[in-house]
């Protein structure tokens, strides 16, 4: 998956202006965070050509690309963004009419609550959520895309085998990016994404019918970890069960033990958890409740019941990784 922050080419010999405009396009739709796009080249650009031919063509790639009409990002993201690119077109260029007057139609556009994040798929089709623009709101972080969840993404991307012709089941789906990038990429018969915040599960629904995926195939549950019977679990019958970002509190982390163990006392599907490592002791604290939890395996040589993965270091904050 192509997605906010991937690491920018930095060989600028070997940089051309088609990577360019993807890495633009990208991190546009993201909405990464703007000193992660590739300033440097485009200004080394304006300084060798004296030419808007490029940042022409960057507008045409955000900001006017059709997908930017149908599923924007935020209006306060798209006027910090245009007003980088006037920036540094003032220095290097004549002025571009277009640039000012994509700058114009946000100037005065009304903030909302909400926002559009699109994450590209390899086929190049893309991954559109609604989102809010707040990291907490309505008492939940569950209504933006966390890091975890894309590093899942990518990761099942990578190993799409272990989802095609299987039953999944997503444990707290938030607004969906991870399991809507495997139904749409992965193959897999079943999917089950879940949640127990009825906001979060309100706008997840709303994003997994925005991507075009339909029952009985995809569907959405509520679930709480707390309540749920082995007889609930049962009736999913997943082979693969994941989550992202769900270890950052040392309550829901052992809530997830206990359901797990429960899962795995009633068959023996992969588990996949995908974490962002905020603070070391709680991380710690789930490995080993984690290890303590696990039913008894075979003892003939297998696979552990759950996983862990080498860790990936996060992008933005190297003491942060992701696990599996």
């Amino acid at each position: 998956m192509e997605c906010t922050g991937q690491k920018h080419i930095s060989d600028r010999k070997s940089v051309n202006k088609t990577d360019i405009l993807r890495d633009f396009r990208v991190s546009f739709f993201a909405m990464s965070r703007l000193a992660s796009f590739p300033w440097t080249f485009l200004e080394e650009d304006l300084e060798s050509t004296k030419s808007s031919d490029l940042i022409s063509d960057i507008l045409k790639q955000t900001c006017l690309h059709s997908l930017c009409r149908k599923f924007p990002p935020s209006v306060r993201f798209r006027r910090l963004f245009l007003s980088e690119l006037i920036r540094r077109e003032a220095a290097g260029c004549d002025p571009l009419d277009e640039l000012y007057d994509a700058l114009a139609e946000v100037v005065g556009a009304e903030d909302s609550t909400e926002c559009y994040k699109n994450y590209l798929l390899p086929s190049g089709d893309a991954v559109s959520l609604l989102e809010s623009v707040a990291l907490i709101s309505e008492g939940t972080t569950g209504l933006v895309t966390w890091e975890a969840a894309l590093y899942l993404a990518e990761w099942a991307l990578d190993h799409q085998q272990a989802f095609a012709g299987r039953t999944v089941l997503e444990l707290g789906s938030g607004v969906g990016l991870t399991g809507i990038t495997i139904c749409r990429s992965c193959s897999p018969s079943r999917f089950v994404f879940s949640d127990c915040h009825p906001s979060v599960l309100q706008k997840l629904r709303k994003n997994v019918r925005l991507n075009g995926l339909t029952s009985p195939a995809v569907s959405v549950e509520e679930l709480d970890w707390t309540a749920a019977t082995e007889e609930q679990l049962s009736e999913i019958g997943a082979d693969v069960v994941i989550a992202a970002d769900v270890v950052f509190d040392p309550d829901i982390a052992g809530s997830l033990v206990k359901l797990l163990s429960k899962i795995l006392n009633r068959s023996s599907p992969d588990v996949l958890v995908c974490s962002t490592v905020r603070n070391q002791e709680t991380y710690g604290g789930f490995k080993q409740q984690l290890g303590g939890n696990q039913p008894p395996c075979d003892p003939r040589p297998r696979q552990p019941r759950v996983r862990l993965q080498q860790n990936l270091h996060h992008r933005n904050d190297p003491t942060a990784h992701v696990t599996q």
